[in-house]
């Protein structure tokens, strides 16, 4: 079993989910499509891309320039932040060793630089290539959240049968206006 992460400073008795995920069969199944996701765009934009940049307008070709460069950068950015977390998982690098490398690895939200009925224009294989990339991004920048969130960073609500009955007991006795 792969090696489970907690870059938390968690209780002994704590189980943390998303270092649970991490290191686990979904994670592959993420790190494999992220890869060939990075493979996939290479082709593309070495490729067919090329030939459908040049049947662009000038400034479609502009949008066209733009996408792929932000295309390229955040999958730049998606690929080494899945290396650094498979390297933990393989025992490669320690949790800790992971969380000071992680100031190289900048993962953050990138979105579209082009409006949409500029973006509409381009093509369908690019327009794909980026939406997929950025529905990426999102799941790998909230994975990321949790896995390296400060230990009273995120608020956790009270989870006791008790708080429950209390919330409860609350809500059907407060006077109605």
């Amino acid at each position: 079993m792969a090696n489970l992460i907690s870059f938390n400073e968690e209780p002994a008795n704590t189980v943390s989910f998303a270092s649970m995920l991490a290191a686990s069969d979904t994670f592959k199944i993420l790190f494999k499509d992220g890869m060939a996701l990075v493979e996939e765009s290479a082709a593309y934009l070495d490729g067919p891309g090329r030939m459908d940049s040049k049947n662009l307008s000038r400034l479609d070709s502009l949008s066209y320039a733009s996408e792929s460069m932000r295309l390229t950068t955040r999958l730049m950015q998606m690929a080494s932040w899945l290396l650094l977390q498979r390297a933990v998982n393989e025992g490669e690098l320690s949790p800790t060793q992971a969380a000071s490398d992680k100031h190289k690895v900048k993962l953050s939200q990138q979105e579209l630089a082009t409006p949409p009925d500029q973006f509409a224009r381009l093509p369908a294989k690019l327009r794909d290539l980026c939406e997929r990339s950025l529905r990426l991004q999102s799941r790998l920048i909230h994975l990321d959240r949790l896995l390296y969130a400060k230990p009273n960073s995120v608020e956790t609500p009270p989870m006791g049968l008790r708080s429950q009955m209390e919330r409860l007991q609350q809500a059907f006795t407060s006077p109605s206006a």
